[in-house]
């Protein structure tokens, strides 16, 4: 793995896989699948309050998605569904511009060269869109639905 799109911090952060899991009862769950390449992310949020108290996710994927689920484990409790989208925006215009996600999702940044290849953007967001979904799926559901 001498390419540049897999460095060390990638690699760690997939290794440390923080987050991963599921969680007993959440408030919304969403299962994601990208059917180019198989990746597959699983995303459980309970809620609170209108923010995330606690977020688990089991991501059978590339290390690229698993990186960016790992991002997720560590940053995404206490952020509301608006920070989110934000997230989302900010990935997308990082692969565009190279422009550093803003804290805490700064480390996203470390994912910034899957910003020249398509297909891999798509891997980097797939558990940024579970998350959405997840959330989504709990604002429709009472506490301890399953929102997939």
């Amino acid at each position: 793995m001498s390419d540049p799109l897999y460095t060390k911090d990638i690699l760690r952060l997939a290794a440390e896989a923080t987050g991963a899991g599921r969680l007993p009862a959440p408030h919304g769950s969403y299962s994601a699948h990208n059917p180019a390449c198989g990746d597959r992310s699983t995303i459980d949020l309970r809620i609170a309050d209108g923010r995330i108290a606690s977020m688990a996710h089991d991501t059978k994927a590339c290390i690229l998605a698993q990186a960016s689920a790992s991002i997720l484990g560590a940053t995404l409790p206490g952020h509301s569904y608006g920070d989110l989208v934000k997230l989302k925006a900010e990935v997308s215009d990082m692969f565009q511009t190279g422009r550093q996600p803003s804290a805490p999702f700064s480390p996203y940044l470390v994912l910034r060269e899957a910003g020249q290849y398509a297909n891999r953007r798509k891997c980097v967001l797939l558990p940024i869109d579970a998350a959405l979904k997840a959330f989504e799926a709990s604002e429709m559901r009472e506490p301890g639905g399953q929102g997939t």
